[in-house]
């Protein structure tokens, strides 16, 4: 096996694992969310720091390879795109623990449920994450343009989350601080889409060298 093809062998299993990683933190930040779930939450927290050391080493050995083999066509695209999935994923795993955080502080206000939106929200925000993974895996760019649509769903929801919550706190001042941390935590949702949107369009940069991103529609 040459040189080049092994450091790839390696950085794909490093991706991956990242990957599976963040998934991970996602799955247990929206459980602990949806059940008040504080020792979840707080393990979701603490175990970002891992998720970011792993993001630098890879992105090192990404840097690694385009200087040591300067690998070119297929070889420098998939480099490239694992280069920017790498930032994408540790951006999830932030979000992931953001989420977390605002359970932890939702605990203390008393509030025992989540809004029926936010729960749809988390729902669709992992299972784009999911397929924007798995189409990383296989690669699969119908998977991918899948993940693009659910996003214009997820803004949607985001959007009248944020008309009501507004109305909400206007209404009743009181519930300021309650209602802000489920805000927050929609917005979180909605970055975590355009995160898995961005692992979409990367890997059908990757496939089909097509550039989609900033375009309207697929």
């Amino acid at each position: 096996m040459k040189h080049l093809d092994r450091d790839l062998k390696k950085l794909t299993e490093q991706i991956q694992d990242l990957g599976r990683r963040v998934e991970t933190a996602l799955e247990k930040s929206i459980q602990a969310y949806l059940a008040r779930d504080m020792v979840t939450a707080r393990n979701v927290v603490e175990g970002d720091k891992a998720i970011d050391l792993l993001e630098v080493d890879v992105e090192e050995d990404c840097l690694k390879i385009l200087a040591l083999h300067q690998p070119v066509a297929a070889d420098l695209r998939y480099v490239v795109t694992v280069l920017k999935v790498n930032n994408d994923l540790e951006r999830i795993g932030d979000l992931a623990a953001n989420v977390a955080g605002r359970t932890i502080a939702l605990a203390d206000l008393g509030e025992a449920q989540a809004p029926t939106t936010l729960l749809l929200m988390s729902r669709i925000s992992l299972d784009m994450v999911q397929k924007s993974l798995q189409a990383l895996v296989k690669p699969d760019t119908s998977l991918a343009k899948q993940v693009l649509e659910e996003d214009q769903r997820l803004d949607e929801l985001h959007r009248r989350n944020m008309r009501e919550f507004i109305q909400a706190m206007a209404d009743e001042p009181g519930r300021v601080p309650l209602v802000s941390q489920h805000l927050s935590v929609s917005r979180y949702l909605e970055r975590i889409g355009d995160q898995a949107t961005n692992i979409a369009e990367d890997v059908i940069f990757l496939v089909d060298g097509e550039v989609v991103r900033h375009r309207e529609s697929i």
